[in-house]
């Protein structure tokens, strides 16, 4: 049925545990009990006690309690822990005893969490149950953690919080099956990664039915910081073999202050790993924000063009300066591409806020200056193709599917075969 390690803090929560592991047996999975309380000595017994988590994070059990509330040195005690609950737990992983990992925790525990989290692979499954939802910033954007919201206090257990924990214990061992009996790939085909927003989904649909005709699989991340934050943090850990970047917006949001900016290094990992990638700028005169009432006064203007996408996005149009500066940023990240690299135009409309004749962000001043400084600054021996279409034009989809698909075919050449 699968192992569920379960990590939490017994010193204060040991009968909540105790009525956890009893759910998981009940639902016939094998518990690991990590013990990660500094405070005192638990009534429960774990399979990995305190003072080994201590020890696998270099320090002593002793050294940290005496943490308390309000002090930086419970931080700092709650850092230590976590560091060597990671490691216990990367070793549940090569031993083969860990199909999923399961905690229940406040706003402590839950950085523990964070840590824990941060170096389990995707695909182990992770549940957290917590009071901290909503508040969670220490989480990993880019892990597939389950939050499971536990309504009351993980402070004792009555007919709320039992339910809520067995509920999670079930949720955790039908999860832990499933795992222990997936094998460690069920796909061998090559894996491309895409990304994608609402106005470039057309376009990029359509490659991505080219590319599984040509015996490729495909994952799309949604463009929205985390996506391409985890896209580049998948092709570092060698788990992406090409990269077709049709949206790169998070640029945008990086460099002028947008909601969804995936951090400084975007758009650079493919390029460093040489994996085949063609560029296209999809929705890179698109600056992203919340709500409407919190665009910032300097972007709500009369002279910017503003679009309410939806209750949670609003999106600002570039001006002709800050596209002239995108165009030299991502003339730059291409530029530092190590592998085969092709950068794809779509002249008539980066997207469907583009679409001629009439898209309400038509704006050839603005788009002309992006397109001069990506000329001007593109490394001279990276293919520059330009296309008179909309990026969501089957036309374009199609050229940039086999553009990818020549690309690769030039990077196999030398190991007698593609896809």
């Amino acid at each position: 049925m699968g192992h569920v390690v379960l990590v939490g803090t017994l010193d204060t929560k040991g009968a909540e545990y105790g009525f956890l592991r009893d759910c998981l047996g009940e639902a016939g999975a094998t518990t690991v009990l990590v013990d990660v309380g500094i405070l005192a000595t638990s009534g429960v017994v774990a399979d990995v006690q305190a003072a080994d988590v201590a020890a696998a994070a270099g320090v002593s059990l002793p050294s940290l309690r005496h943490a308390r509330e309000g002090s930086d040195t419970r931080a700092a005690a709650l850092a230590a822990m976590g560091t060597g609950a990671a490691a216990i737990v990367a070793a549940l992983l090569r031993e083969g005893r860990c199909d999923a990992i399961l905690m229940a925790t406040g706003s402590g525990g839950a950085s523990i969490a964070a840590r824990i989290f941060a170096e389990v692979p995707l695909g182990i499954p992770k549940l957290l149950v917590t009071t901290m939802g909503g508040y969670l910033a220490s989480l990993p954007k880019t892990r597939d953690v389950t939050i499971m919201q536990s309504v009351t206090d993980i402070a004792g257990l009555n007919r709320i919080s039992r339910r809520i924990l067995r509920n999670a214990a079930f949720a955790a061992a039908g999860m832990a099956a499933a795992q222990a009996a997936t094998g460690p790939a069920d796909s061998d085909r090559p894996l491309v990664a895409l990304t994608m927003f609402g106005v470039t989904t057309p376009g990029v649909l359509r490659v991505e039915r080219r590319l599984r005709e040509a015996g490729f699989e495909t994952v799309t991340f949604h463009a929205v910081g985390t996506g391409g934050l985890a896209m580049e943090e998948m092709i570092e850990a060698g788990m992406i073999d090409g990269v077709i970047d049709y949206t790169v917006s998070e640029l945008t949001d990086e460099l002028l202050g947008g909601i969804f900016s995936a951090g400084p290094r975007r758009l650079e990992a493919a390029g460093r790993a040489g994996l085949p990638q063609v560029i296209v700028p999809g929705a890179i005169e698109v600056l992203n924000f919340g709500p409407r009432a919190t665009v910032p006064p300097r972007f709500d203007v009369p002279e910017r063009r503003l679009i309410v996408h939806n209750e949670n996005v609003s999106a600002v149009r570039t001006t002709r300066d800050e596209a002239a500066a995108l165009g030299n940023l991502l003339a730059r990240k291409a530029s530092a591409a190590t592998g085969p690299i092709a950068v794809m135009l779509p002249l008539a409309g980066f997207d469907s806020y583009q679409t001629p004749p009439d898209g309400p962000w038509i704006d050839p001043v603005a788009d002309g200056a992006f397109c001069d400084a990506l000329r001007r600054g593109l490394r001279p021996d990276i293919p520059l193709i330009e296309i008179d279409r909309n990026i969501n034009d089957p036309v374009f989809a199609d050229a940039v599917a086999a553009q990818f698909l020549e690309l690769w075919a030039q990077s196999h050449s030398d190991q007698g075969g593609d896809a």
